[in-house]
This record gives structure tokens, C-alpha cells and sequence, in this order.
């Protein structure tokens, strides 16, 4: 069963891959918010923050990284929507296919693009100036907590996919996403904003990630703010992995 499943999601994920290649478009729009508002930081406001870091960018970076995984895993759910309003879902039902096999498809089709976007954003950064003394357990230890919230936000986004209405509805859900950064430690710290905005920021899981990744990009010790981060990863992985499975077998039953 191990090697049908696996057998069967790298078709698929072939099938999806393919789809991007032929539309590159979707990655290049998937970057190109997040290094605006990169640019419009650090060039327009970051003269005015004071973050007690020397550059600005550096300061930045993590969270601009968490806004490309939010911004780039609304087109799972809009490929989803593609797929399950166009036939797609009932033709593979009638086929021995494995039926978790599109979902993992589709969150693996999602990993790749997103580990794309965040490249190029890291590589527009490096333009900009960012520097970085991480070695290489830094990095993997960043990439690690970058592809865990990355499939926790696309099983997620799985849910509008398969539940929505229209093509929009599929899609919008990851607006509030996209901004739950700029109410976190990403931009200023958290101890410049007023007490209940504060409170909210600090207890949110994207303060968390973005403490745990800023701390390894400049190698201070990272504390407990790794844990939290994981801790946050996990369980929202968990919790939308079984809503959304709950979710897809509701739809094709």
C-alpha cells in the first residue's frame, strides 16, 4: 500500500509540476509582493525604525519569508478548486489511485513552489544587503522551521480549496495570512507597540517564528523561542492535516 501511495503522489506531483513549469508566472507572483514590501521597508521606512540592528534587511528578512509562504500557498487551495470543480477529482476516483494521493500532491506541489519564491526573495535580499554569519546548521535548522509552516499553512489552505464556493473564496482566505506579520515582532519590536496590540503580537506563532529564524540568521542563542515555534508548526499541521482529510473525504463521498 506504502509503495502505491508513494507511487501514486509523485505522478501526481509530476502532473502539478508540470502545470507550473508551464505557467512560471505563478512563482514570479508569489515573490514579487513580498519583495515590495522588502523594498518599500527598507527603502522608504526603515530609515525611520529603529530595530537595534545594524542593517535594517537583516532585521526584516524573516519576516518577509513568512509573507512569501502565506502569499504562495493560497494556489493550492485555487488549484484545488480548479481541479475538484473541473472533473478532475471524479476521474481519479474511477482510477486505482491511492485517494490521500492527491491532497499529498497538491502540499507537495505547494512545498516546491514556495521553496522557489523563498529563494529568490533571500537572493533579492542578498542584493540588498543582507548578510548572514549562519553556517550550515544554521540554515537547515532555518529551512526546517520554513518547510514545517509551510505545510502546516497549505493543509490549511486544502480546506477553502475543496469547501469554497467560488474561485475568489478559494483563494481569499490567505489575506489575513499575509497580514498577521505586520502585528508580530517581523517589522518593529514588539516592546515599541501599545499594551494590548503587544500582548496579541507577542503571543501569536508568527513572533515566535520569526524570533527563532532572526536569531539564527545572526547566531545568538535562539532559547526558548525555537521551541514555541515548532511547537506552533506542529500543532497547526496537525489540527488542519485532519480537518482537511475529514474535509476531502466528506467531498468526494
Amino acid at each position: 500500500m506504502n509503495k502505491h501511495f508513494v507511487g501514486d503522489t509523485a505522478v501526481l506531483l509530476g502532473r502539478s509540476l508540470r502545470h507550473i513549469a508551464r505557467s512560471p508566472d505563478t512563482i514570479i507572483t508569489t515573490a514579487i509582493m513580498p519583495i515590495a514590501f522588502m523594498l518599500l521597508f527598507v527603502y522608504v521606512f526603515g530609515g525611520a525604525i529603529e530595530t537595534g540592528s545594524d542593517s535594517y534587511v537583516n532585521y526584516l528578512l524573516p519576516g518577509i519569508l513568512i509573507i512569501t509562504i502565506a502569499s504562495g500557498i493560497s494556489y493550492t487551495a485555487f488549484r484545488l478548486f480548479l481541479d475538484l470543480k473541473g472533473g478532475i477529482f471524479e476521474r481519479f476516483q474511477s482510477m486505482p489511485i491511492a485517494r490521500s494521493a492527491v491532497l499529498w500532491a497538491h502540499v507537495l506541489t505547494s512545498l516546491v513552489a514556495n521553496l522557489i519564491s523563498i529563494v529568490v526573495v533571500i537572493g533579492v535580499a542578498l542584493i540588498m544587503g543582507f548578510r548572514t554569519g549562519a553556517g550550515v546548521s544554521g540554515w537547515l535548522a532555518v529551512a526546517g522551521i520554513l518547510v514545517l509552516f509551510t505545510l502546516a499553512l497549505t493543509w490549511i489552505a486544502v480546506i477553502p480549496g475543496l469547501t469554497a464556493k467560488t474561485l475568489d473564496g478559494a483563494s481569499a482566505f490567505s489575506y489575513p495570512l499575509i497580514f498577521l506579520p505586520f502585528v508580530s515582532s517581523a517589522f518593529v519590536p514588539t516592546e515599541s507597540m501599545p499594551g494590548p496590540v503587544r500582548a496579541f503580537a507577542e503571543h501569536q506563532p508568527v513572533t515566535s517564528i520569526v524570533n527563532a529564524i532572526r536569531d539564527l540568521f545572526t547566531q545568538q542563542p535562539v532559547g526558548a523561542d525555537i521551541w514555541i515555534a515548532l511547537a506552533w508548526c506542529a500543532g497547526i499541521l496537525v489540527l488542519a492535516y485532519l480537518f482537511a482529510n475529514v474535509t476531502y473525504r466528506r467531498t468526494i463521498s
